[in-house]
């Protein structure tokens, strides 16, 4: 399963604001420096953050946006749900009796793939911005292990 640049990039822009902040408004021109996206992007993405209640907008000189919770309540999957990036793996429209077979059936792995979306949302919902902030994030990726098979170490890597 692989998450579109709009959720990678709205959790990116809302850490950069957390760790940024100290309460005061931070531009999004700022946060588009610090991590390299497009400025237009940006506005778009907090736009649907505003609307899902998640930041807050500050106008005039010095303004910008604030974290409207506490970063240790803000979850990823409540970011990612804000700007519009379902969490799922099976091509099947969730909440549909049927599947997404020319028959309308589901094919033999649809359980495999609804329940590994649901295993992708519970861990979401389990992390905090003030996790990926304080780097407290549970996990083996950057880890060397010796393979199976060959004995060699392999390297897992998180992209």
């Amino acid at each position: 399963m692989k998450l579109s640049t709009k959720g990678r990039y709205a959790v990116m822009a809302m850490v950069d604001l957390a760790m940024h902040s100290d309460n005061k408004p931070i531009s999004l021109a700022d946060i588009a420096d610090r991590q390299e996206i497009s400025l237009s992007y940006l506005e778009q993405l907090f736009a649907k953050l505003r609307r899902g209640g998640l930041v807050r907008s500050v106008r005039g000189p010095g303004g910008g946006y604030l974290l409207a919770h506490e970063d240790t309540e803000t979850r990823i999957s409540d970011i990612i749900l804000a700007v519009d990036e379902p969490i799922r793996a099976t091509r099947c429209t969730p909440g549909q009796p049927f599947g997404c077979r020319i028959n309308k059936s589901r094919c033999m792995t649809h359980d495999l793939w609804e329940e590994l979306g649901n295993q992708i949302y519970l861990y979401l919902s389990s992390v905090t911005v003030a996790d990926v902030v304080n780097k407290q994030i549970l996990g083996t990726s950057g880890v060397v292990r010796e393979t199976k098979d060959s004995g060699d170490p392999a390297f897992f890597a998180a992209e």
